[in-house]
């Protein structure tokens, strides 16, 4: 994903303040009136198991489209998924990379409670940045990169939660999407690096969003992305668009990890403004909310790992893969049909 200009992201810290900030002391009282002891359905999501999932994916090395380690974790995802889900889909299609030339996608799409109407929509994209192009050592610019966080946390956690409604089904229906050719946006050594490159991001999910495969009946009511879940100390802040174009669904997701007591995980505080997975499915009609770290305090927006080599397995932290995870996975089972 790529982070916009700066003057946005000061923007929305502008203009989420504002509004944030009036319901921060609700969500505290939130989280008191909960009894430590309390047993939520959320508290299913293993970070363990996560961690297990996260591990599959990064042993294949760099998950690159095209490459035999793309083809061989997407074959691992989809027979994973169909151990789980009533039907797993995988979504063919071609795109064009930010250099014109084809780029294959193929979405991996699960449903659970496949014939329920009412429906909700979970995605994490699961293919890695080509090029380590944010290393401090400028010869690592064009090496691709594990993406242990940056790809492999959020379908880790999606698979976790895979694992959990299989067991414990949901009240609604639920999609999990797996999105591929999310990283490949304009390079930073790119000639035209510093032009508009935000198309060039996201190339999978705007396949799946051009031609959704629902009815009027049967459309998610609101989608959930989860995106670098899984660096160290994370916190997730409101992310701009999710909390501009997305209100509802960022305040239900926040209000849960308070109740859950994760207000430190999920401060109701504004973040950056993300071009991210979420916005081709806002734009298609579906509210998603973006789940990301992206107001880091040692970096100011994304985690000191982003795009460079050292996001590795190595670096990936349990404990904020195991929050995110929990609190998606009671929002869910808090939805009623």
């Amino acid at each position: 994903m790529l982070k916009t200009v700066t003057f946005i992201a000061c923007a929305a810290m502008l203009a989420a303040s504002a509004v944030v900030s009036c319901s921060a002391s609700a969500s505290s009282d939130a989280a008191k009136s909960a009894p430590a002891d309390t047993v939520l359905a959320g508290d299913g999501f293993n970070a363990d198991s996560a961690m297990m999932y996260a591990r599959m994916q990064t042993d294949f090395g760099p998950r690159v489209p095209g490459t035999e380690a793309h083809r061989l974790c997407r074959d691992s995802l989809v027979s994973l998924l169909g151990s789980m889900a009533d039907t797993v889909s995988v979504l063919n299609s071609t795109a064009r990379a930010y250099d014109g030339k084809p780029v294959p996608v193929s979405n991996i799409l699960a449903r659970f409670n496949s014939d329920a109407a009412a429906r909700v929509l979970l995605l994490a994209h699961y293919d890695t940045r080509p090029w380590a192009d944010h290393d401090p050592d400028p010869a690592n610019h064009r090496t691709p990169i594990d993406g242990a966080n940056d790809g492999a946390s959020g379908v880790a956690a999606l698979l976790e939660i895979a694992r959990n409604l299989a067991l414990n089904p949901a009240r609604v229906g639920v999609d999990i999407l797996l999105t591929d050719a999310e990283d490949g946006g304009t390079p930073q050594w790119a000639d035209d690096a510093d032009g508009d490159t935000e198309h060039t991001w996201c190339l999978g999910v705007r396949q799946f969003a051009a031609s959704l495969p629902y009815t009027p009946a049967n459309r998610p009511r609101y989608g959930i992305l989860l995106d670098m879940v899984g660096g160290r100390d994370a916190r997730f802040n409101r992310e701009y668009f999710s909390h501009i174009r997305a209100r509802a669904v960022t305040d239900k997701v926040w209000a849960t990890a308070a109740r859950m007591g994760l207000s430190q995980r999920f401060p109701q505080a504004p973040g950056g403004a993300i071009t991210d997975d979420h916005l081709p499915l806002i734009d298609a009609g579906i509210p998603t909310v973006d789940i990301v770290e992206n107001a880091s305090p040692v970096t100011g927006s994304f985690p000191a790992t982003w795009h460079t080599m050292a996001d590795n397995y190595q670096n990936l932290d349990p404990a904020a893969m195991r929050d995110a995870g929990r609190v998606v996975l009671q929002v869910i089972y808090d939805e009623k049909p």
